[in-house]
């Protein structure tokens, strides 16, 4: 390890964020492996036997993970999951995106309720828990409003849970850095004490 990861493991929160293909998932598995708890893979994909490249993606992230992880399918009930895990268990959850995109017929209200549940079970489990999220606001604006409302809702609660997390880590280029070393927390309301969303 060097000055870039400085121990992670003992982290109770930690987010991995980055764009497609950037190396988050093999960064927040290699942190995982190293925690020296029972890794608990949260698999938060739908199942669809009927899509085989989304299949062929799901083997290919088995195949590279070591046998003894256990793999839970959650694609709704994450918050539950998160409150029933134990002191001994390292929860990788991969991914944020994905989850979110379970709920997006939700409307605004219900999401906000949806989130904050999720937000409060962060504090409420006793595992070590491991986000993966997307970076989804670093290309064009979305051109349907469907699309949108999934950047906009992605990028908020990526936010919210970086507020929470040490260390966050960014995954570029198959490159990692530490922003929770280089960077420094953005202030949750201004000086009139509006919330900076």
């Amino acid at each position: 390890m060097t000055n870039n990861d400085a121990n992670p493991t003992q982290s109770a929160l930690i987010l991995v964020t980055g764009a497609a293909r950037s190396g988050k998932s093999a960064w927040a598995e290699y942190i995982a492996a190293q925690s020296g708890k029972a890794v608990v893979y949260i698999a938060t994909a739908q199942l669809d036997p009927n899509d085989p490249e989304w299949q062929a993606r799901i083997a290919r992230h088995q195949q590279r993970r070591p046998a003894d992880w256990q793999t839970l399918h959650v694609p709704f009930r994450l918050a539950a999951t998160l409150r029933q895990a134990a002191v001994s268990e390292c929860l990788l959850i991969d991914s944020l995106g994905t989850w979110l995109a379970n709920w997006l017929e939700q409307d605004e209200s219900t999401w906000e309720q949806t989130a904050q549940e999720l937000l409060n079970s962060l504090s409420q489990t006793a595992a070590q828990v491991i986000f993966v999220a997307e970076e989804t606001g670093w290309g064009v604006v979305p051109a349907y409003p469907i699309g949108r409302t999934f950047r906009d809702r992605l990028g908020k609660l990526t936010r919210q849970i970086g507020a929470l997390a040490n260390p966050v880590y960014l995954v570029a280029g198959g490159h990692v850095l530490n922003l929770s070393q280089l960077g420094t927390p953005l202030p949750q309301s201004d000086k009139s004490g509006t919330k900076l969303d």
